[in-house]
């Protein structure tokens, strides 16, 4: 069927099946952006409800009974509770949601189950910022907010019978509605006190943005290929760090069970401890940092980010004891911070921790392979003349030449470890030897332990995009990195990655392993590049100018308003001020509205008056030919001049006369009649 074709079958269609078509077309448009994090069953069973509504609809068929819809929500309840465990929280309530507002369109028939559409649909948008708030998001929000509103427009509109263009006259007069709604938005956003999201329910996970309290053997190749921005970095003062010094400090994983890393258990308490002996030099670079939602109490902050305790009302950060920055709480929304890193730093001389250390243990029976090889290079008697420091340095240089002189692949595709045995450290150091930074990182440490030196994995980012974009250099995913430390007797714990010895570029460029481009990269990557970062431009400011806009920036703007000492006092203040202000406009266009607008309504409204004065009675819902006749019947044959002006101005206002004399020529014919003010006897 052509479109000309379908346009004239939908015309020819009856009013309340092309609203109703409109109406499946919005909700269709406020469930798509959910499909990604719902489940699958959910988006189909949404999916064929709506299309059944509208096959429904475009035959002009009767509504399916209760227990059909009965039936859906058994079965859609029952598959939530096997695939979420529950019917209560974010994911269930969402999910339920989405089943509902399409089950609830098989149900419209009359106004009032319309109206219960479209508010499961307004709360169905809002719950789009459960999982994201990008610009685009917004972008579309709007779009389905105006759609929305034209649908209940819509189903106010009496159907007068003829073919007026309904859904025209809907959407104009709900984009009036939008646009007058805008400031009373705007005020309310930028006075409005800022209160931490009610939703915001951690959880963790790598492909968010490639950090995680754990670390499974081979798991980080799913962030390499992941180009989502993770965090923004602008200079406020200092030079910046050499390439192969860019280390963003993130998790710190002690335990390792063959497997997964995981961080050192710690007391609930653990981040109000003290770091162990953390001493800085040099001149620092203070910067700030906007970081995506981590989902984590860990700041990946740059290598060594020093600073005091830092506290807002509901988020406190501290340095933590392995020398990450911890909050008080998971990390779930973005944040905007400033810190100061420098370049020379020391840390860990205290030795008392090294009875129960956990950077010291390994599985005893795993990897025995890595294990015979790395005591036998221990025990070679090169080392045996070296103090502990000398021996611990020499160590950790022999085993980094023996990656570099070895066949070690440094490659985002080295395949699934641990398929065929349970010893993952022995199947890579000597029989594959590919990998990424997660598993020379891996295979560095075990080695290190077992040549009775301390040792851990460290995870955060290293380097950032070449050119910066509106100011602000640029984190991805696929910078998410991971590294080694070791602890040298007399120096504390010292940064060893062992990737520089693999896959020098990475480090010492800064630049990650990039996966293959798309079509439009391959193509012209030039063209590619621009596009994207003009487009990760305008997402920054988004997100410096809207979603950054804290209580603080609240505060700064009472600040330039006037008030002394901004506190929620004074914002309490001026969200008074703005909400008896929001009422003021409100009752002052009220009024306004009630005012006649245009020449023919200040002109029937002087009419009216005149004929008052000459007690004539003239109510506004009336017509000319009306009060010419009340008229007429007051004053007889003497008001003969002032009707024919009444009748002349209604025919040519809806007969298409010709025009009538001017206001002055009815003032005149008035002013021989007596004046009977009070009414008619």
């Amino acid at each position: 069927m052509s479109a000309l074709a379908l346009r004239a079958r939908l015309a020819r269609l009856p009013r309340d099946t092309r609203d109703t078509l409109f109406l499946l077309g919005v909700i269709t448009a406020v469930l798509l952006p959910h499909v990604d994090h719902l489940p699958w069953w959910s988006t189909t069973l949404s999916a064929l409800v709506l299309l059944w509504r509208g096959v429904l609809t475009w035959q002009q068929r009767p509504l399916p009974g209760r227990w059909a819809l009965l039936v859906v929500f058994v079965i859609a309840a029952a598959l939530t509770k096997l695939n979420l465990g529950a019917f209560f929280g974010r994911e269930p309530g969402v999910t339920m949601l989405a089943v509902l507002l399409a089950l609830k369109t098989l149900e419209l028939r009359a106004r009032r189950d319309a109206f219960v559409v479209f508010f499961l649909g307004f709360f169905l948008l809002l719950a789009h910022f459960f999982y994201s708030q990008s610009l685009l998001t917004a972008l579309w929000m709007l779009l389905t907010v105006w759609g929305l509103l034209a649908a209940v427009v819509l189903a106010q509109m009496p159907d007068t019978g003829t073919d007026e263009a309904h859904l025209a006259v809907a959407a104009r007069r709900a984009a009036h509605t939008t646009l007058l709604g805008l400031p009373v938005m705007v005020l309310l956003f930028m006075f409005f006190p800022r209160i931490a999201p009610l939703w915001g329910v951690p959880t963790e996970q790598i492909g968010r943005t490639g950090l995680s309290n754990q670390l499974e053997f081979g798991a980080m190749n799913e962030v390499a290929n992941d180009d989502a921005i993770a965090l923004r970095l602008k200079v406020i003062d200092g030079p910046l760090p050499a390439p192969d010094a860019r280390y963003f400090r993130g998790p710190v994983l002690s335990v390792f069970d063959g497997k997964t890393w995981r961080a050192a258990d710690r007391p609930a308490d653990a981040w109000r401890r003290q770091p162990d002996s953390l001493r800085t030099d040099g001149r620092p670079l203070r910067y700030e940092l906007t970081l995506e939602p981590l989902r984590i109490p860990v700041l990946p902050l740059l290598e060594m980010s020093d600073g005091r305790e830092r506290s807002d009302a509901d988020i406190a950060f501290k340095r933590g004891p392995d020398l990450q920055w911890l909050a008080s709480r998971p990390l779930t929304e973005r944040l905007r911070l400033t810190a100061e890193a420098y370049p020379s730093w020391t840390a860990g001389l205290d030795r008392r921790w090294l009875r129960t250390a956990p950077e010291l243990q390994l599985p005893a029976t795993l990897n025995p392979r890595t294990r015979a090889w790395a005591q036998a290079l221990a025990s070679e008697p090169r080392f045996a003349t070296l103090d502990a420091a000398e021996r611990t340095r020499a160590l950790v240089d022999a085993v980094l030449q023996h990656i570099r002189t070895s066949d070690f692949t440094y490659t985002l595709a080295p395949g699934r470890y641990g398929e065929d045995s349970p010893h993952l450290i022995d199947e890579f150091w000597f029989d594959r030897r590919l990998g990424f930074c997660e598993h020379f990182a891996s295979g560095f440490v075990v080695v290190m332990r077992a040549m009775g030196v301390p040792a851990r994995v460290v995870t955060g980012f290293q380097g950032w995009d070449p050119e910066p974009q509106d100011g602000y250099l640029v984190v991805r995913n696929a910078n998410a990195h991971a590294w080694a430390e070791v602890w040298v007797p007399g120096q504390g714990w010292l940064r060893t990655d062992p990737t520089a010895a693999v896959a020098p570029g990475r480090v010492s460029a800064g630049e990650a392993l990039r996966p293959s481009p798309g079509v439009l990269g391959q193509l012209n990557p030039t063209a590619w590049r621009a596009l994207r970062g003009a487009w990760e431009t305008v997402n920054n400011r988004w997100a410096q100018w809207v979603l950054n806009y804290s209580r603080q920036n609240q505060f700064d703007l009472l600040k330039n308003l006037g008030f002394q000492t901004p506190d929620w006092t004074a914002l309490g203040q001026a969200i008074a001020g703005v909400i008896l202000l929001l009422t003021l406009a409100a009752v002052a266009w009220m009024r306004w509205q009630q005012r006649p607008h245009g020449a023919w309504a200040r002109m029937r409204l002087q009419v009216q008056r005149e004929l008052k004065r000459l007690g004539v009675e003239a109510p506004m819902h009336e017509s000319l030919t009306a009060w010419a006749a009340r008229l007429e019947a007051t004053h007889g044959a003497a008001a003969m001049q002032a009707t024919t002006w009444l009748r002349q101005q209604h025919g040519a206002r809806y007969g298409g006369a010709a025009v009538a004399p001017g206001w002055s020529a009815f003032q005149q014919s008035c002013r021989s009649l007596p004046s009977r003010q009070g009414g008619s006897r």
